[in-house]
C-alpha cells in the first residue's frame, strides 16, 4: 500500500492511525504470514475496492480488507527464513544439510534485536523443514548451537535465543548463566558442565562459582538428599581443580551418607554416571559394614544400579558370597524383578555364568512368574514388564530354566503361566508351545482349555447380568485387594514361614481361576428368553412332568440356562447330569433319576414351555 492509500484509509477511519507502519508495510511483493491462511505474498492493492490481493498456498488472488489484517497478518522482513526459503531455496537447503548452525545464526540476524523465543524459532524451522524431518534435525542441531560462542541458548522455551554482538566462550557462557540463576539444581548442573571445559579459566574466575555452589548445597531447601550428595561431589571436584582443601567444605560427602536408612532412597535418585562413585563413597564412609549395605542396596536396586552393585561386589572380592546370597533370596522368594532380570540376562556371560549356574532352575522360573504377576497387578494401563518381554524374546530362556525340571514341575509352571496376569492370551499360547516342545504331555493343558470352543452356552438375561457383575467385582475389587494383601504379607519377612503370604497366594490362584472360567463362559454365552423351546421334545426352556410307574409319584422340573439352577424350586440347569439326561427326550420316554442316594425310573408324561407360564401375581 502506498502512502496515499494509507492516508485515505486513516482519514476514513482515524482509529487506524497507530497502525500506520503496519499498513505501509503491506506493499505489493512483500511476503506475509496470516493467522488462518499461513504463508503468502501480497500481489497488489485494489484502491477502488480497498482490498489487498494476496496469493496464499492453495488460495491464489485472495482479497482481504487491510483493516482486518492489522491484527492477523504479519509482513515478513526480506531476510526472514520463510522468505528466503521461497526466493533462494537451494541456498537454504544447503545450509540445512551442511551448515545448520549458520542457518540459525542468519535466522536470528533477521529478527529485531537479533533474538526470538525458542518457541517461535522452532515454529519457523518446522515450517521450513516439515514436521517429519524437523524433530531429528533440530535434536542434533540444538547440541551444535549450544557449543557455538555466537549464540546465547535459553534455559526455557519461553526465553530467547540471542545472536551475540561478540562471540562468548563456552566457559564464560556457563559462568554467566551460573551467576544469573538462584536455582541450586541449575547451579549444580552448570558447575558440572564447567568442570568439563574449565581448563582455560583461572582461579579468580572459578573461585566465586565454588563459593556459590557450596552455599547452594549447604543452605538450599530445594534439594533432596541424592541431589545434595551429587552436588557435593561436583563441588569437591571443582575444589580440587582450584587446589582448595575439601576438608574445609561442609557438609562433607561422608556426612551426607552417614545415615544408612537413607541410602536406598538416595540410590534410586542419583544420576547413572554417579552410581559407582556412590558405592565407593558408601564403602569409605562405612568401612566395617559397607558389604552388608551393598547387599541391601542390591536387594532393592533398579535398572543400571543393579548391575553396578553386582560389579562392585565382584570387583571387591565377594563373588562367592554374592552367589550364596542370591541363592538364599531365591529360596526365601525375595528375588525382586530387577535382580531376576539381571540374572537371566547374564546367565550365559563369561564373567557371571559360573556364579549363576546353580540359580538357573525351575525354582527361579517360579520366582520370575511371581514377579511378573505382581508387577502386572500393581501397575495400571499397559506399562511394559521387562521380565515378561525377555521371557518372550529369548528363545533359550524357557529351555534353560526347565533343564532340570521333572514333568510334574513343568506342568505346575505351565499352569502358573496360564493364570499369570502379565501376558496376553496369544503370548501365553506361544510360551506354552515352548513348554510342550520339551514336555509333550503338557499339550493336555491346551486341549482341556479348548474343549468345545465353538459350543454356545444358553443363559437367561438375568443370570448373564449376574455373572457379568460377579466378573467385574473380581477384576475391579477382589484381585486388587488380593494384590495389596500379597504385597503387605511380603513385608513381614521370610516367606517360608509366612502364613499370611501363603493364604494370600492361594486366594490369588482361586481368583485367577474364577476370572479365567468366567471369561471363557461369558465369551461363549448366548442370552435366550427360552421362547425357542417346543412341546414335542425336551430342550432348554422346557417344563417336564415325570411319573414313577412303581409308586405313581409325580415330579415337575424346569430345564433352564447354564446359571439358572434353583433346586428348591425344581429348576435345573441343562448342563447338570439330569438336565443332559432329559434333553431330546419325548413324552413316553423313560429315564432314571437319582434322589436321596436311590435311583428310580420315571416316565415323561408331559412337556410344556417355561415362557407360557403365567407371570407371578404381585402381592
Amino acid at each position: 500500500m502506498n502512502s496515499e492509500a494509507v492516508h485515505a484509509l486513516i482519514a476514513k477511519n482515524p482509529s487506524l492511525k497507530p497502525s500506520k507502519a503496519r499498513l505501509e508495510a503491506m506493499e505489493p511483493g512483500a511476503y506475509c504470514v496470516h493467522r488462518s491462511w499461513g504463508f503468502g505474498q501480497i500481489q497488489e492493492y485494489d484502491e477502488a475496492d480497498q482490498k489487498l490481493v494476496i496469493d496464499f498456498k492453495g488460495k491464489a488472488k485472495h482479497r482481504m480488507d487491510p483493516t482486518f489484517c492489522i491484527g492477523t497478518l504479519d509482513v515478513l522482513p526480506p531476510k526472514h527464513l520463510l522468505v528466503r526459503k521461497e526466493i533462494e531455496p537451494e541456498k537454504i537447503a544447503q545450509l540445512i544439510d551442511e551448515k545448520p548452525v549458520q542457518l540459525i545464526v542468519e535466522t536470528l540476524a533477521a529478527f529485531p534485536n537479533k533474538a526470538t523465543t525458542a518457541i517461535d524459532l522452532e515454529i519457523i524451522l518446522q515450517q521450513v523443514l516439515g514436521e517429519e524431518r524437523f524433530k531429528k534435525w533440530w535434536s542434533a542441531t540444538k547440541k551444535l548451537v549450544a557449543k557455538d560462542p555466537r549464540i546465547a541458548v535459553p534455559a526455557k522455551k519461553t526465553e530467547c535465543y540471542v545472536l551475540r554482538d561478540e562471540p562468548v566462550s563456552a566457559e564464560d557462557e556457563i559462568i554467566e548463566q551460573f551467576n544469573n540463576t538462584r536455582s541450586a539444581r541449575r547451579r549444580i548442573q552448570l558447575a558440572e558442565e564447567l568442570i568439563a571445559v574449565a581448563a582455560k579459566k583461572t582461579a579468580n574466575d572459578l573461585l566465586p562459582l565454588l563459593n556459590g555452589l557450596a552455599e547452594a548445597i549447604k543452605d538450599s531447601n530445594q534439594l533432596h538428599a541424592a541431589e545434595r550428595l551429587f552436588g557435593a561431589a561436583v563441588r569437591d571436584d571443582l575444589a580440587r581443580i582450584l587446589g582448595v582443601d575439601i576438608a574445609t567444605l561442609s557438609p562433607s560427602m561422608a556426612e551426607l551418607v552417614s545415615d544408612t536408612r537413607r541410602l536406598a532412597d538416595m540410590a534410586d535418585k542419583i544420576p547413572v554416571h554417579f552410581q559407582t562413585r556412590f558405592l565407593e563413597l558408601v564403602k569409605d564412609a562405612h568401612p566395617l559394614d559397607w558389604k552388608d549395605l551393598a547387599f541391601l542396596l542390591l536387594k532393592t536396586s533398579q535398572g543400571k544400579f543393579t548391575t553396578e552393585c553386582i560389579n562392585f561386589l565382584v570387583e571387591n572380592g565377594h563373588a562367592e558370597e554374592l552367589a550364596a546370597i542370591l541363592k538364599r533370596w531365591q529360596t526365601e522368594q525375595n528375588l525382586r524383578a530387577p535382580v531376576l532380570l539381571w540374572v537371566v540376562k547374564n546367565r550365559q556371560s563369561k564373567k557371571f555364568a559360573k556364579l549363576l549356574n546353580e540359580l538357573i532352575t525351575p525354582r527361579l522360573f517360579s520366582a520370575i512368574f511371581f514377579a511378573i504377576d505382581y508387577e502386572a497387578l500393581q501397575s495400571a494401563g499397559t506399562r511394559r514388564i521387562p521380565l515378561a518381554e525377555i521371557l518372550s524374546d529369548d528363545p533359550d530362556l524357557i529351555p534353560d530354566l526347565l533343564s532340570t525340571a521333572d514333568p510334574e514341575t513343568a506342568r505346575d509352571l505351565a499352569n502358573t503361566l496360564l493364570l499369570n496376569q502379565g501376558f496376553e492370551e496369544l503370548t501365553k499360547k506361544s510360551l506354552l508351545a515352548r513348554f510342550i516342545k520339551i514336555f509333550p504331555s503338557i499339550q493336555s493343558l491346551v486341549s482341556g482349555e479348548s474343549d468345545a470352543p465353538s459350543e454356545q452356552l444358553f443363559v437367561s438375561r438375568e443370570s448373564h447380568d449376574r455373572k457379568q457383575k460377579e466378573y467385574e467385582l473380581i477384576v475391579s475389587k477382589r484381585i486388587p485387594e488380593n494384590s495389596r494383601a500379597i504385597a503387605s504379607a511380603r513385608e513381614h519377612g521370610d516367606l517360608r514361614e509366612n502364613s499370611e503370604y501363603k493364604m494370600a497366594k492361594q486366594d490369588q490362584q482361586m481368583l485367577m481361576a474364577q476370572k479365567s472360567q468366567l471369561e471363557r463362559e461369558l465369551a461363549r454365552s448366548r442370552i435366550t428368553d427360552f421362547s425357542e423351546a417346543s412341546t414335542e421334545q425336551i430342550s432348554v426352556g422346557s417344563i417336564v412332568d415325570l411319573r414313577n410307574p412303581a409308586t405313581s409319584e409325580t415330579v415337575r422340573y424346569s430345564v433352564l440356562g447354564l446359571w439358572d439352577g434353583d433346586p428348591e424350586h425344581q429348576i435345573i440347569s441343562y448342563k447338570t447330569p439330569l438336565g443332559l439326561a432329559l434333553l431330546g427326550k419325548k413324552p413316553g420316554d423313560q429315564i432314571k433319576v437319582k434322589s436321596g442316594g436311590k435311583e428310580n425310573d420315571y416316565i415323561i408324561t408331559g412337556i410344556s414351555r417355561y415362557v407360557d407360564l403365567p407371570p407371578p401375581v404381585s402381592s
